[in-house]
């Protein structure tokens, strides 16, 4: 039988060789539809270019991708020294890639790897691509970590969001705030939905129905955090104590809270989730959801090491999560602030 060339791929897609050549070395030069053509054939053919054959017989680049929502959130430093750890242990090395919530990026990633530009890729994205549900059984080796897709079957390593959600409102209750604030991630991500289900959950323990008026979608970001207390204060809606689903939203949110004059904790009480790096250097230092981060990233890299042949596939994992009390809670105060206009 003969060896496949890239004539023998150009003429199964119906393209030329030069748009083969194109799709493999710079998928995003390449329409969809014709990349996914392209792909179709190398895989149906078993063609490997020149340059990558001798690496695809020794377990290929020995590269990973980690591919997080946002390169620029320091959330994502310590993990990516969890995977780089294990990874270095197995003879692998690890490139980070920025997806920007954006869909062609994601799947130029895993062209990437299908191209042979490297082995496997780690998805900390809250989408995924309807074009590529469609193609699962084609799918490069993929594990998700953190974020959470029930349908798809790829290798896990994630939290229990609606737990670690209502133990946050759960503190701010034991304190005795009760008109509680949240401002939720990206929704309908199934991390932000679950986050926003655990905030809800905690105050229907409580015989506390949830005010809708209360609740802010955010993004995960800085200005999120800003935005949703600008939200607040221009609806007039009072609140006690906020939840922010992410870090970051949490120090959006104490710097407009600041802007307007009042003081946290003693006008309002702050709950973040994450427990970044600069959680106990902000001021006042934050209460949170701490996430074992550097675990995650390991557990995750050795998930893909199972998927790459070289060691016992391991089950999905739900790590633990534990809040970390600091100074940005306190009891309620005994004359709130109705909203935070009084203090402009």
């Amino acid at each position: 039988m003969s060896v496949p060339t890239i004539a023998t791929v150009a003429e199964l897609a119906g393209v030329s060789t030069a748009t083969v050549s194109r799709a493999l070395q710079r998928p995003d030069k390449v329409q969809p539809e014709t990349r996914r053509r392209v792909l179709e054939a190398v895989a149906a053919t078993g063609f490997v270019p020149n340059s990558q054959a001798r690496n695809l017989r020794s377990r290929a680049t020995r590269t990973v991708i980690l591919l997080v929502r946002d390169i620029s959130n320091p959330f994502y430093l310590e993990i990516y020294k969890g995977v780089e750890e294990a990874a270095m242990r197995a003879g692998y090395k690890v490139l980070m890639g920025d997806a920007r919530d954006d869909d062609e990026r994601i799947t130029h990633y895993v062209d990437m790897v299908r191209a042979r530009h490297a082995d496997g890729l780690i998805l900390m994205v809250g989408r995924f691509p309807d074009a590529l549900k469609t193609e699962l059984s084609r799918l490069p080796p993929i594990v998700i970590a953190l974020e959470t897709f029930p349908e798809l079957a790829l290798p896990t390593v994630s939290i229990d969001n609606i737990a670690a959600a209502r133990q946050a409102v759960e503190h701010l209750l034991g304190l005795g705030h009760r008109r509680i604030a949240h401002i939720t991630g990206p929704l309908p991500e199934r991390l932000a939905v679950d986050r926003l289900a655990g905030y809800r959950s905690g105050l229907a323990a409580a015989g506390i129905a949830a005010d809708e008026a209360l609740i802010v979608e955010g993004d995960f970001s800085l200005d999120a955090g800003r935005r949703a207390v600008r939200r607040l204060n221009e609806t007039g809606t009072g609140f006690t104590a906020l939840f922010a689903a992410s870090d970051q939203m949490a120090f959006g949110a104490i710097s407009e809270l600041r802007a307007f004059g009042l003081s946290v904790p003693t006008d309002v009480s702050v709950v973040g989730f994450d427990d970044i790096v600069l959680a106990d250097a902000f001021m006042p230092p934050l209460t949170t959801i701490h996430q074992p981060r550097f675990d995650i990233g390991r557990q995750a890299m050795a998930r893909m090491i199972g998927l790459l042949g070289e060691e016992p596939a391991a089950a999905n994992l739900v790590m633990e999560t534990r809040l970390v009390v600091r100074g940005s809670t306190a009891p309620v105060p005994l004359c709130p602030n109705p909203n935070p206009r009084t203090k402009e």
